[in-house]
């Protein structure tokens, strides 16, 4: 994949456990080319966890992409009329944030982002990360499932046994999601093994 010339819309929300995960992916967009945009919601903004502090990963996203952070929603509304992102990843994407973007709310810099990028009919790729993905919120991935210029990272139960509704996306496969995604295409399969004992 030659991603020079293209620019991709990185926003991260709260699933701070995986965000260890996506940072290796962003470094992977770079150097293949990509001009990268973060984004972050309020939760990634401000809340420190046993997985680092809001203010090292911040200063991480700036390093790997050289870009200033979108962290408001007056930040993120202009992405819309700019018609900047080629395409727009949300990786990890919570069930926070996939329930709100299912039933069209904009509380966050990242779901204004998504709200532009629907509006400028351009590939939204959506790599949840949520604990009842298999639970209540089973019904708000069933309808992004089904929208127009809404794409997924492949996904699966990362563990059966313990957290039994618990779905996460394969972020090694993120990039080639979003190649898909500007094709059109859903990479294929979208469910996949995610665990040993999936």
């Amino acid at each position: 994949m030659n991603w020079q010339g293209k620019t991709v819309g990185y926003a991260i929300t709260g699933s701070h456990c995986t965000f260890e995960e996506v940072m290796p992916v962003i470094s992977r967009f770079v150097a293949e080319g990509a001009n990268v945009v973060p984004i972050i919601s309020n939760s990634v903004l401000t809340t420190d966890t046993r997985f680092g502090t809001a203010q090292n990963w911040q200063k991480q996203l700036k390093d790997i992409t050289g870009n200033d952070i979108i962290s408001t929603i007056v930040e993120a509304e202009p992405l819309g009329p700019s018609k900047l992102l080629d395409v727009l990843v949300i990786a990890p994407c919570t069930g926070n944030t996939t329930s709100k973007l299912a039933n069209a709310m904009t509380d966050s810099p990242v779901l204004m982002a998504a709200k532009a990028q629907m509006r400028n009919q351009r590939p939204l790729v959506l790599a949840i990360s949520t604990n009842d993905g298999l639970g209540l919120n089973a019904a708000n991935i069933a309808k992004l499932l089904v929208a127009k210029y809404v794409y997924f990272v492949p996904f699966g139960q990362d563990d059966p046994v313990k957290k039994p509704n618990s779905l996460v996306a394969k972020m090694e496969l993120i990039p080639e999601a979003c190649w898909s995604a500007l094709e059109g295409k859903q990479l294929q399969p979208m469910i996949v093994q995610r665990s040993a004992q999936a």
